[in-house]
């Protein structure tokens, strides 16, 4: 048998995307938890989803994000098993048969701004599934480095469930800095975002979505969760009858809203420890003075590797070009192709580990998440200058 190995480890420079990096006290509580929760004899792992201390759980994690979120009373927060993609298609499903029932039975569109590969892919899986989609903007064009004004999109009409977006587009680097408001958006159309890469990194005025939603592992958690913030106006679905004469689909079951809502996270089994490391995550951020404080230090990190990269325009070259809405979380940059290699090979040996680039465009990519501390990000802003000054 071999010996137990220690818990202790040399804090990483890790910049993946996610899954991403996780504080090191809260995994070696997490791996403590594992094998002996509280008082049980077994791990967090093992217990029933449905006994005391997994509710406990569960309650504790929503209570934390009520806090950090300042989440109002108007709302509902909830878990489902998965990630960001099963939010593609839950939102759709749910959203569409609220709005039917809201409406004597009427269909409503579901509007998307395409800013990125995230919010392309949700787009898709919406059409796939046959609902009637509105494309209101496309970036392409722009190669996904801009946002326009909201006057530039185009109209969203009055029969519209929601409109969709995707708060932070981790493949290529784009961030809202703002909302759409009602000079844009129609009275009764909700605003839906996307927030898997930068939820708990801002603050955010919850009470202006009718979702929010996040899958934990590339900010605040691990693989298999999704967090869910939801105006309660819009949790109750028509019947399954009512739903058919509407010509709607029936969601999924392990997908619907209000039997998830109504049986606490746990109608199916919630990956309970996936569930306490948000928790653990969560209890931490807010030792450590909450959302006003985690984004004064994110902002930070941003600013000094934006700040370090364009000191060489002609080496670094940064796809997203509107500097506004250049991602807190994910900072793009491209070099010569030719030294794409040498700068991983050479980043590696310095500890500097995950910088290369979604497969799908390339480049670099530093994710300088919640749990990247500033002096990693300053480790990276030295390697950054003398690899510039040294190949440029």
């Amino acid at each position: 048998m071999s010996s137990i190995k220690s818990l202790d480890r040399e804090e990483p420079n890790y910049f993946g995307a996610g899954p991403a990096l996780l504080p090191t006290s809260v995994l070696q509580e997490a791996a403590y938890d594992l094998i002996k929760y509280e008082q049980s004899t077994v791990g967090i792992g093992e217990i029933s989803h449905r006994s005391k201390p997994a509710i406990k759980v569960i309650d504790d994690t929503k209570s934390n994000l009520i806090k950090l979120l300042d989440i109002p009373d108007t709302h509902e927060v909830f878990f489902m098993q998965g990630g960001g993609t099963t939010g593609f298609s839950s939102i759709v499903y749910n959203l569409i048969g609220n709005y039917a029932k809201r409406n004597n039975g009427k269909i409503g569109k579901a509007a998307y701004a395409i800013t990125g590969s995230w919010s392309k892919k949700s787009a898709q899986e919406a059409q796939r599934l046959g609902f009637n989609v509105d494309i209101v903007v496309d970036t392409k064009d722009l190669k996904y480095g801009d946002i326009p004004p909201y006057s530039q999109w185009k109209s969203i009409s009055k029969d519209t469930a929601y409109l969709y977006v995707c708060d932070n587009e981790t493949v290529h680097g784009i961030e809202y800095k703002d909302i759409p408001t009602s000079d844009y958006l129609p009275e009764g159309v909700e605003l839906v975002a996307d927030m898997s890469s930068n939820i708990l990194s801002k603050k955010v005025d919850v009470s202006k979505y009718g979702v929010i939603f996040a899958g934990a592992q590339k900010n605040i958690g691990i693989a298999g969760l999704t967090i869910y913030i939801i105006k309660k106006s819009l949790i109750e679905q028509p019947t399954d009858d009512e739903l058919k004469s509407y010509g709607i689909p029936l969601v999924p079951i392990a997908f619907h809203f209000p039997t998830v809502i109504a049986n606490n996270s746990a109608y199916n089994t919630i990956p309970i420890f996936a569930c306490h490391i948000l928790k653990l995550v969560t209890a931490k951020l807010l030792e450590n003075g909450g959302i006003k404080q985690i984004q004064a230090i994110d902002e930070e990190k941003s600013k000094i590797l934006y700040e370090a990269l364009s000191k060489y325009p002609t080496f670094y070259h940064l796809p997203v070009t509107n500097p506004k809405y250049r991602s807190n979380m994910n900072v793009v940059f491209t070099l010569p192709k030719e030294l794409e290699d040498k700068f991983i090979k050479e980043s590696t040996e310095k500890n500097l580990i995950g910088l290369k680039g979604h497969r799908s465009v390339g480049g670099m990519r530093a994710s300088i998440y919640n749990a990247v501390s500033l002096d990693s990000v300053k480790k990276l802003v030295e390697f950054v200058n003398e690899f510039a000054t040294n190949n440029a």
